[in-house]
């Protein structure tokens, strides 16, 4: 009798093994190492010490926790990046929108436009726009300054993470939807507001995600363009950790990490939006 020859059987599966590893080893673990420092003590003992020292922070118990610095840098935290986020919000759908609806066949040469500053060194520009800022006078002026200096410098470095989700489900939007509008009598705005602004919604919330999450931490943009008078969360982690507070940094970097999971979740993060049938795959992330 001849033997056949099996041929070697090739799972698809077999491709998530190396995206697997990727997140076990620069995800999984490391976020297990948190975990760990922020619940253990020196001599790697279980503690909640570090919980009652984050909420105490200010004494008088837990209401002496709203008046600590730990959480004035919180509330500072979220009201840049809100404004970063608002503010790159109004100026990238006007351009996503213009972009998406004229009429040049090379389109994708505007939206470059806005993605080639994403080429250069991110330092590279940010001490560029410190020195447009000494320029103009307003570098280090006031702790106002230094507030709208910093939600400017946000809004640069991520004004193309919120056009790009924006200008992708808009340019996807099935026209004859807007056509049945036309036909039904709506006028441009009213069809705009009814249609194309709810069916690009996904976009939004991608953008928006892009662009809060990350402000929230990005501390090298209010570093550079306050000379470090304009401290934010991710900033007080860092310190704690250069400090070799370990301990510490670990917690506030987990309470960190629930609130974006949080943030995450109540926009619709995790599941797959039922409302954009007719958006041809609207979402870019």
């Amino acid at each position: 009798m001849t033997k056949t020859k099996t041929k070697p059987h090739f799972s698809r599966k077999l491709l998530a093994i190396p995206y697997g590893l990727f997140l076990a080893f620069f995800v999984l673990i490391p976020l297990l190492i948190i975990v760990y420092y922020a619940f253990t003590d020196d001599n790697g003992k279980f503690t909640t010490e570090y919980v009652r020292l984050f909420f105490n922070d200010g004494g008088d118990g837990f209401f002496g926790f709203f008046k600590s610095y730990t959480f004035k840098t919180i509330m500072r935290s979220l009201f840049i990046s809100t404004m970063s986020t608002l503010l790159c919000l109004f100026i990238a759908y006007p351009v996503a929108y213009i972009i998406a609806k004229c009429k040049l066949k090379n389109k994708s040469v505007l939206l470059l436009l806005f993605v080639v500053p994403m080429w250069i060194n991110f330092v590279l520009r940010i001490n560029a726009l410190k020195e447009l800022f000494v320029w103009m006078g307003t570098y280090n002026r006031s702790d106002t300054w230094n507030m709208i200096n910093t939600i400017i410098g946000m809004v640069y470095d991520f004004l193309p993470f919120m056009i790009l989700p924006i200008y992708t489900t808009i340019i996807k939007i099935d026209k004859s939807y807007l056509e049945a509008a036309r036909d039904l009598g709506a006028t441009g705005a009213r069809a705009f507001v009814k249609v194309t602004l709810p069916l690009s919604k996904a976009g939004i919330i991608s953008g928006v995600s892009m662009v809060f999450l990350p402000s929230m931490t990005n501390y090298v943009v209010s570093n550079y363009l306050t000379f470090r008078n304009v401290k934010i969360i991710g900033k007080l982690i860092d310190d704690y950790f250069m400090g070799d507070l370990w301990h510490d940094g670990s917690f506030i970097a987990l309470v960190l990490l629930l609130f974006m999971f949080l943030i995450t979740w109540l926009t619709g993060g995790f599941k797959e939006d039922s409302e954009t049938v007719g958006t041809r795959g609207t979402a870019l992330w």
